[in-house]
């Protein structure tokens, strides 16, 4: 296969960076919600609450982008980056330029 590991590389450690950076600095929105009725008012505590569950969603869906970016790097480690982990057939280069921590061909994704 003729790709770039080493761009593909930089570009998944780049984005782990960035994401866990989203991550950290998204703790304060995640944190629990103070239900004290001194502090705020019923629909306050309901906009709170909204917030902090979609705070939370983002969260979990950056840590399984994490988790996808970490496969990608351990499949570079064993030469298996840019091979479908189903069928083993090559990922097409423009998929992975979408996506460089995509495990699957076109095919065994549809």
């Amino acid at each position: 296969m003729d790709i770039d590991a080493d761009r593909f590389r930089t570009l998944l450690m780049s984005r782990r960076l960035e994401l866990q950076d989203l991550i950290d600095g998204a703790a304060e929105s995640a944190a629990p919600v103070e239900l004290d009725q001194q502090v705020q008012g019923r629909l306050s505590r309901m906009d709170a609450l909204q917030g902090q569950a979609m705070a939370q969603a983002t969260n979990e869906r950056r840590r399984i982008e994490i988790a996808q970016i970490d496969a990608a790097l351990g499949r570079m480690d064993e030469d298996e980056f840019g091979y479908c982990v189903e069928c083993g057939d090559e990922i097409a280069p423009k998929r992975l330029e979408l996506n460089p921590a995509i495990a699957r061909c076109l095919e065994c994704a549809s």
